[in-house]
């Protein structure tokens, strides 16, 4: 058996997990069933990341991109899926929809008494990383940085040790309401997945209503095709390639200038991503019910045993 994960060229811990949790939650998998691919953790329900062929057996994943493959034939055995959203979509009955597997690396040994730092954190969605100057504007508001394209054992240890996390990505709040510590949802972009989202907070009875906070840089505005100081960089299907060359530039001071002070002039441009963090670091904070969290692994614990009765 052999687990599927959706591989970023950036790196993204949320689906990155899926290299190692597997051989935790069904030990010896990799030995069995060589034929069978195990979609796990991710929103990977899309026909166009799954392989048309072979069988699948689905444990835990979500729908939330692109469109839903035919899950009809004899080749998918699904057990349970992130949400009842998800359920919904696929037309299955939504008891399947009963947890994200992510919330099961709190259980994994090498993760229990991870030493608290007490330090609230923030964690972008990997997809603000790129041009982004998060690192920076989250020091400025009084948050550390966790990048979501690092080492996935690495960012579980920080959220792990928080106080706090400030996450727009939905594998760092669903991490840290496993462990316990309070969470507040943001977003920087319309494009973040609100499906996604509400899907597995339905599970553990939490909501999604994230708080905005302006994109960081004309870099990240670029590549998001968004507004930045009034600029939008949101470009049509037919535009030029050098459509944004006679647009204001909120940043051309700053390319002027020498390194300390282009990235004073870059800081204040993400003044309202800073005082936006700021805010969400003071905000009303999120944690499930433990009796909920708790029923929603038992569940899921249940549908493991399932699986190795079968499987095994």
């Amino acid at each position: 058996m052999t687990p599927f994960y959706w591989e970023s060229a950036h790196g993204n811990f949320g689906d990155d997990l899926n290299l190692w949790l597997w051989d935790f939650l069904l030990p010896g998998l990799r030995e069995v069933h060589p034929e069978v691919l195990l979609v796990g953790v991710g929103t990977v329900l899309n026909g166009k990341l799954l392989p048309p062929a072979g069988k699948k057996l689905v444990i835990g994943s979500g729908f939330g991109y692109g469109t839903l493959p035919d899950t009809t034939s004899a080749d998918w055995d699904i057990r349970c899926v992130r949400g009842p959203a998800t359920a919904k979509a696929l037309g299955i009955d939504p008891a399947f929809g009963i947890v994200d597997p992510a919330v099961m690396v709190a259980e994994m040994p090498e993760f229990q008494g991870v030493a608290k730092t007490g330090q609230p954190i923030f964690i972008p969605h990997w997809e603000s990383t790129i041009g982004g100057i998060w690192p920076d504007v989250a020091k400025a508001a009084g948050l550390g940085y966790v990048d979501p394209c690092g080492e996935a054992k690495a960012v579980i240890r920080a959220i792990a040790g928080a106080s706090l996390v400030v996450a727009e990505s939905m594998h760092a709040a669903i991490i840290a309401d496993a462990f316990r510590v309070p969470w507040v949802a943001v977003s920087t972009s319309a494009s973040i997945n609100r499906f996604k989202w509400s899907d597995w907070t339905e599970t553990v009875g939490t909501t999604y209503d994230p708080l905005s906070v302006p994109i960081s840089s004309r870099s990240e505005a670029i590549g998001k095709g968004a507004r930045f100081w009034g600029t939008d960089y949101t470009r049509s299907p037919d535009a030029p390639s050098d459509a944004t060359v006679t647009r204001p530039d909120p940043e051309g001071d700053a390319k002027r200038l020498g390194s300390a002070s282009r990235r004073l002039a870059k800081l204040a441009l993400a003044a309202p991503a800073i005082l936006a963090l700021r805010r969400a670091k003071t905000a009303p904070t999120q944690l499930s019910e433990a009796a909920v969290l708790t029923a929603r692994k038992d569940r899921f614990r249940a549908v493991l045993a399932e699986i190795r009765r079968d499987y095994f």
